[in-house]
């Protein structure tokens, strides 16, 4: 069957319940500063930017707001610890293999764009048995740009092979949803994600509760058709 569609997906909280690994990783970083630790809840709304942005939020949570330099210095320490632990507790979302499986039968091309780095993206999809789905890859320092800058998703459309008028974001936050418009792409957004408010108020064009629900989604947004 030809591709039907490009469906681009972001990482973490969208495919991959990632936070449990992250908020380790931020906590020993904190630990390791003399700082209180953050619980998960506090790391699922810090989420959704990448890692510098993370440690900004974490760093002006527990005490003195870090500089650009110290952000810096801290983001390899951080990268160093996550990797060996990348996969310790992430799991994918529930659905979302029934949810990929039937996409690949359908012939759509899906690729994954998020702001998460690209090497790390990789690394945690081939953990979780997740890589052989997605034509492309393209994280937050792939590119000059990231999400929610539209190239990001433009690099994500070309990549794939797919006329950039048969695209459809799905994502957990504002970032995504900025992103797709920006881009000129429909989005469906999860409700599950890491977002400080509430997805509904950044106006996805649909909301979805589970995975089960994302082939609807994406019909009722022409992906088929």
């Amino acid at each position: 069957m030809a591709k039907s569609a490009a469906i681009l997906f972001d990482l973490d909280g969208t495919l991959v319940d990632s936070a449990p690994d992250l908020a380790r990783t931020m906590n020993v970083l904190l630990e390791r500063r003399g700082r209180r630790p953050l619980t998960l809840d506090d790391v699922r709304h810090m989420v959704g930017q990448g890692a510098k942005v993370l440690m900004e939020r974490a760093m002006a949570a527990t005490g003195e707001p870090a500089s650009a330099r110290d952000i810096d210095r801290m983001f390899d320490e951080f990268l160093a610890y996550y990797n060996l632990h990348i996969a310790d507790e992430s799991r994918p979302f529930p659905g979302v293999r029934e949810a990929l499986d039937r996409l690949a039968e359908a012939g759509c091309a899906m690729a994954v764009c998020t702001n998460k780095p690209e090497w790390p993206s990789r690394r945690l999809l081939e953990e979780l048995g997740l890589d052989g789905y997605f034509g492309a890859i393209v994280g937050g320092d792939t590119l000059a740009v990231r999400k929610p800058d539209p190239e990001h998703l433009h690099e994500c459309i070309r990549r794939v092979g797919v006329a950039p008028g048969r695209a459809i974001m799905v994502g957990d936050s504002r970032t995504d949803v900025d992103a797709a418009r920006a881009a000129a792409v429909p989005v469906v957004a999860v409700t599950f994600g890491y977002t400080s408010q509430p997805v509904a108020t950044f106006g996805p064009d649909v909301l979805i509760d589970h995975f089960d629900e994302l082939w609807a989604a994406l019909d009722r947004l022409g992906a088929f058709g």
